[in-house]
């Protein structure tokens, strides 16, 4: 089955409370995910403050700067994982520093 994991970012602040050995072992544990057999890397999205929302509504184009809604949680990057059933997902899901530092991880089948 393949899965689409979408990585969210909570807690902003969540960073600055590591230590700097803590920030320097995040780079590496990311890599080592996607190093593991079945992943393809997704990649790193730019803060929500960038992002521009499109709308149609009566056949007119709207376009909203930043984020459209106040979010607590907010998707920060995406990989895709080819495993053999959901618990192999959460299992790489649980080993994705955003997900103990106050975001989530969303686990997606892909339509094959």
């Amino acid at each position: 089955m393949k899965y689409m994991l979408l990585i969210s970012h909570g807690d902003p602040d969540a960073w600055d409370r590591l230590s700097q050995d803590e920030q320097q072992a995040i780079p590496t544990e990311y890599q080592a995910i996607e190093q593991t057999p079945g992943v393809t890397p997704g990649r790193w999205m730019q803060p929500p403050e960038t992002a521009t929302t499109v709308r149609v509504q009566d056949g007119k184009t709207l376009t909203t700067d930043g984020p459209f809604v106040e979010m607590k949680e907010a998707l920060g990057g995406y990989l895709f994982y080819e495993a053999d059933d959901l618990d192999a997902a959460i299992e790489l899901a649980a080993r994705i520093p955003a997900a103990r530092m106050g975001g989530a991880i969303e686990i997606r089948p892909l339509n094959e």
